[in-house]
Formats: C-alpha cells, structure tokens, sequence
C-alpha cells in the first residue's frame, strides 16, 4: 500500500472534517444552506454521490448528471472538497428488474430481495458488468473536476451481502478453490473428506457451504469465508482498477468496518488495495465497555495503515437507528470519540451524515445537522469540534508512535475457532483480545494492535488471544521472535489447527506446545455462568482445562476448586532472555491485570502511564521526525488531574509544567520536543505520568 494521502486543498487547514452528504434528499435551495453551515461548521471534505446509481442513472438509457455537476460545482467554490462514491453500493430497481440473477441467495435458498441496499452477488458477472460501467462514466466525467479529493469504492463492501450462496458463488468458488489446491487430491486432503463420505471426485460437485442436514464440513466454511472475503476483495480491485485507469493521480479508499463484530472481511489483505486506510466506526451503546472497544478499532486500523494517517470515514454524532435501543452521546462525548481516533492516527475526521434525514430507513440516525437544527446542542457540538480539529492542524502527516507490546489480531483464526461443534459455543475470539488489551491499557501500558502478518521487531511483548489458527510460519515467526529475546503470551484454545483447520495432534496447543512447555489432553469448557476458582484475585470464566508442565516452566497461577484444583491456570516458561506464557482460563479483570502485571515485570516492562491514572485516562503519542504529540483522553465522566510531562498544550494554549486538569470526557494535546536520540522502536520502561 502505497500510503498516498488524498489531494488536500487546505494546507492552512490539513485536517479533514465533514459526512456524508446526499443532496439528492434535498431542493437546490436547501444546497446552499448545507454549504453555508458546513463553512460555519469549519466543514472541508465531504464524501459525496455514495447511494447516487439511481438518481445518475435512472433508466438504462437515461444519464442525469446536472443536479451532481451542480453541486460539485457548489462545494468546490465554497472551499469544500469532495470524496466522490462511485455509487455502485446499491443497484438501482430498473437493473434488478432487468437481471434479477444479481440477487443475492442465502445458505437456506432464499433469494433477497430488492429494496434496501447492497441486494446484489459479489460473483455475479452481470452485476460486475454494470457496475465497471457506471464506475468508469462517473470517472470519465469528473476525474479532472479540481474539487475532487479522492475516489471511494463502493461503500462498506460486505455489510449486507458479504456472504452469498448462488449458483454464481458456487462457481466462483470452484475457480477460486482450483487456484488454491490444484488438483481434487490436494483439496480432499485439506477438508478431510474422507469423514463422513465426502470425497470429491469432480469439481463440479463442491458447493458452497449450504443448509445441509448436519454440520457442514469445517475446512469448506473456513474456505467459504476465505473465497467470500477474496470476491469481495476482488470487485474492490476491479473498480480501482478503472479508476486508475483514467485518473492516476487521485487516490483511491474504501470504507473498512473495523468495529464490533463486524467479521467476514479480512482487512489485513485488502489494506493492500488502497492507497489510504479508510475506517467505520460505530458504538455500540449496550457495551459498557464501549469506548475501549472503540480504542481497540482504531488501534487496529493503525496497524492496518502501518502507522500511516488514516480516514475516519464514519461514526455517529450521537445515536445510530440500527440498534435495539440506540442511546445519544453524553455532552463532550462527541469531541472525546472522535479524538480518541484522531489520537490513534487518523487524519480525517467524518461522520454520517451531515443533515438528519427525514425519511428512509435512517432518518433517526443521527447527523452533523440534527432534525433540531442549529438551535440544539448536538450543533454547537459539532462547530466546536470543528474549530478544535482547526486547532490541532499541525498534528495531521504525524504518524502513531510504536508501543512495546502488540496484540496480534487474526481473522481466520477469529472465522475457524467460532465454527460449529466445537467445545464450546460461547467462545468469542474478539471478545478475548479485547480483554488482554484492555488489560494492559488499565495498567498503563500503551499497547498496539496488529495484524498477524505484522512485522514483530522491535516490540518487546507479543500477546496472541485465542490464536486458534497457525500456520507453520507464523508458528516459525513467533518462536524466532521469543529466541530473539521476546516474550510471548497466549491463551486457552490458540495453537489448535493448521491453515486446513486440520488439529495439530499431540496435546494442546499444538503449535505452541514445545515452546510453551505445556500440554493439555483434554478441554473442559464452563457452563454459562460458572466461574473456576483461582488461588490469588479473581476467576476464571468460559473456559479450563488440565494442563501438565515440563520442567523448568513457571506456574504462575493455579486453579483452586474442583477437579483441577491445584492444577496450572497460568504459566511462564524463560527462553534465554525472552519467554512464552499461557493461559488456560478467560481471566476476569482482576485476575488478568494481576497476571499481565507479572507478566510485564518480569518482562522488564513498565507502565507509560502511572497505572492510578490509567483506568481514567488514555494516553496516546503521534510523532514526526522532531515533534511528539501527547494525547491525554479522559474515558471518564469525571474532572481528572494528572501530573503530565512538560509540554505545550495545543487545546488549552498554555505552557504545562506540572499537573493538568482533564474535564469530563476531556482531552488534552500536549506538543513536545522529539528527543534527538529517540529510537521509534524503543522499548523503554520510563514512567511518564503520576497521578496528582
């Protein structure tokens, strides 16, 4: 990924700043009101045209362009830049009715229908066909308009349709299945057909992973999600490929949804296709946990970008309409959240959408400009934000500062280890990585997370939750990274199958097992609710089992009731001057801050934020080449004082030498000098803050 970021017309004012904007809801007339408060509004980009196919082109034969020139043309003369949808997210009623073969079909048979959005097959050649078409119409026309910034495909590819079943997936699938084994022999082997009298003897009869009478057999679904993610992965390809084409100079996104559970596309791969990280973010307001779920994405997001900035494509300014109760932001929580992400890296800062609609399936999401207008708080919100983004210009083009430890995140092994008839059907891979990172934050030890294909130098921990599937060579980079002088740290059901989702025979965790020094023979699952006593703070939940030791292995906690009362829940085995821990039991939080608190001693690592203050507060670091910037965010609804290093604090315009007062949901930016001799991978264990 080449990193370009868009073609920026405001260097006075370089950090991006706006929605999605549909004027076709909208007269003329209300056009140029949108304009004029989104200049109030210190608004600069828009992402325009997403949901547009029908309105461009409302019949076969019939282009309307005059009402999209208008108001690009608007934008434009207002300061106003535009990332333009190629509009193909939704095909429009004259194309499913002229092909319906492009409907998608579910696992059942059930075709779906038209008339929501993205009722359309990732494999179907007649969808991409059409598709191409619009996309390099739209290119041709406005390629060299002077107020586009960039292209954005398509719009949160697989939200709907990520998974479909048709005879074009069926075929699909075949061709993608040849390109991966070859020969019938290879791909029997790998599903393990010859379970249950599934060897294949022509391609023609592999099907995609329909409703059957039983399970359906693990190996296809794990390649099924793999394929479903590729055809997905694919139409992005193909539509950059024409917009490359005809406009080489303008970069080219997508809309990831990195957030909640969110699952079927493996961004790790697409992030190669894009020439900036493009993310969605959304809360879920059940949570409460909510906003480190939204850290853990962004960070995450960061690590696809390579540290690089990154778009913030999408969040809510308060409540979304998708959710069973869908709760509004507390005062200061829209300047928090979106901070938050700023602090993570991203360089632009948008929402959906820019004005509440009033009907439609989303009329109750809400907006920049609500239903209320401007005479409400949630709009002098958004002002206020914006004249905040305006403050802290000189932050955007610096990269995320690398931090000691890194949580490696997987998608396949998210995919494989959530299958059918497995131990337990309460397993949540997500869930568990949440956890350990959680848990190193609340300690105050700033924490990255990165795909599993992410280089491991220069991090000091490498924590792997739930790493259900290894490969040979992760397993070889992993082991590498411990003889290093590394530590690693996994946990209960990691290590278990191959690249096949074939097990890995000879005692779990298969793949870790020597270098662990542990080895299980047999899973012991809990009921909901049931907890596994442990002999220090806390419990376990989910998830024990018997775990035998070779010598010279740490047991670091054990269980303390039951059968395995006495037994290892914990342990550490010391590599040279590294080090490989494993847990058998989803620590609650007590007992898994305890247990990375000893991890991280022993490990020479201490906190980059005093752990007193951290459970309050989020410190994050972006860096240029001679300026550091100092993210402090409060997570909470209290004041917060904190006795912060030396700096210039960007917000409040003053020179701070001792304590700073954080505001409920606050945050502070402090600029500082970068350390000429400051190593971007350095592991130090300086304390950098106090609590007053």
């Amino acid at each position: 990924m080449a990193h370009r970021w868009l073609r920026w017309p405001h260097p006075h004012n370089p950090i991006a700043y706006g929605a999605d904007y549909n004027p076709e809801q909208w007269s003329p007339r209300t056009w140029r009101e949108d304009v004029a408060l989104m200049r109030e509004a210190s608004v600069n980009i828009v992402n325009l045209g997403i949901f547009s196919w029908a309105e461009v082109r409302p019949a076969p034969d019939e282009w309307r362009w005059d009402w999209l020139d208008e108001i690009l043309d608007l934008l434009h003369d207002n300061g106003i830049a535009v990332d333009l949808g190629t509009g193909t997210a939704s095909p429009p009623p004259w194309l499913t009715t002229l092909h319906p073969e492009i409907l998608p079909v579910t696992a059942d048979g059930r075709t779906l229908g038209p008339g929501g959005r993205q009722h359309w097959r990732p494999t179907s050649p007649v969808f991409r066909r059409y598709a191409l078409e619009h996309v390099r119409a739209v290119a041709d026309r406005y390629g060299a308009h002077p107020g586009l910034a960039m292209w954005h495909v398509s719009n949160e590819l697989g939200c709907h349709n990520a998974l479909d079943y048709s005879d074009d997936a069926a075929a699909a699938f075949r061709t993608w299945l040849r390109a991966r084994y070859d020969t019938l022999d290879a791909l029997n082997t790998a599903w393990g057909t010859a379970f249950w009298s599934q060897r294949y003897s022509a391609w023609e009869q592999i099907l995609p992973p329909r409703l059957a009478a039983s399970y359906p057999n693990p190996a296809q679904q794990l390649d099924f999600h793999r394929f479903s993610s590729d055809a997905l992965r694919e139409h992005l390809r193909a539509e950059a490929a024409v917009l490359r084409e005809l406009t080489p100079d303008i970069p080219v996104t997508t809309n990831f949804m990195v957030m909640g559970d969110t699952r079927n596309m493996d961004y790790a791969g697409w992030r190669h296709d894009v020439d900036l990280v493009s993310n969605d973010h959304y809360l879920t307001g059940a949570r409460p946990d909510a906003f480190e779920e939204l850290c853990f994405s962004a960070n995450l997001v960061r690590g696809l970008a390579d540290s690089a900035p990154w778009f913030l494509m999408e969040q809510s300014t308060s409540a979304v309409n998708w959710q069973p109760v869908n709760h509004a932001k507390a005062p200061g929580q829209l300047a928090r959240d979106s901070l938050a992400h700023l602090a993570h890296g991203a360089d632009a800062i948008s929402f959906f959408q820019w004005r509440q609609s009033t009907a439609g399936a989303e009329k109750y999401h809400s907006a920049m400009l609500p239903h209320a207008g401007t005479r409400s708080r949630l709009w002098r919100d958004v002002r206020d934000l914006g004249a905040t983004l305006r403050e802290l210009g000189e932050v955007a083009g610096s990269r995320a500062a690398p931090s000691s430890v890194a949580v490696l995140f997987d998608w396949e092994s998210w995919w494989s280890s959530e299958l059918d008839s497995h131990p337990s059907e309460l397993f949540r891979y997500r869930e568990l990585a949440l956890d350990w990172y959680k848990a190193f934050e609340a300690l105050g030890i700033a924490t990255d997370v990165q795909p599993v294909d992410a280089d491991l130098t220069g991090y000091r921990m490498v924590v792997a939750p739930g790493l259900h599937l290894v490969p040979a060579d992760l397993a070889a980079r992993i082991t590498a990274h411990v003889d290093g002088g590394g530590h690693f740290v996994t946990t209960f059901f990691s290590g278990i199958v191959d690249e096949n989702d074939r097990v890995l025979t000879g005692g779990y965790p298969g793949a870790f097992r020597d270098l662990l020094g542990v080895r299980v023979e047999e899973f012991a699952p809990l009921a909901p609710g049931a907890v596994a006593a442990l002999d220090r703070a806390g419990h376990g939940t989910l998830w024990t089992e018997h775990i035998a030791v070779d010598p010279g292995v740490d047991v670091l906690v054990r269980f303390a009731d039951g059968d395995l009362a006495g037994l290892p829940a914990a342990t550490r085995r010391p590599v040279g001057t590294g080090s490989a821990a494993y847990a058998g039991t989803r620590l609650d939080p007590v007992a898994l801050r305890a247990l990375v608190g000893d991890l991280s001693g022993r490990a020479g690592l201490g906190p980059d934020l005093d752990p007193a203050a951290a459970p309050a507060v989020v410190r994050r670091v972006r860096q240029t080449d001679t300026t550091r910037y100092v993210f402090l965010v409060n997570r909470t609804r209290e004041a917060r004082t904190v006795t912060a290093e030396h700096g210039y604090d960007l917000l409040g315009r003053r020179e701070v030498t001792g304590s700073l007062d954080l505001a409920p949901l606050g945050v502070a930016v402090l600029r500082q000098p970068r350390p000429i001799d400051h190593d971007e991978c350095s592991l130090g264990t300086e304390l950098i803050q106090k609590t007053s």
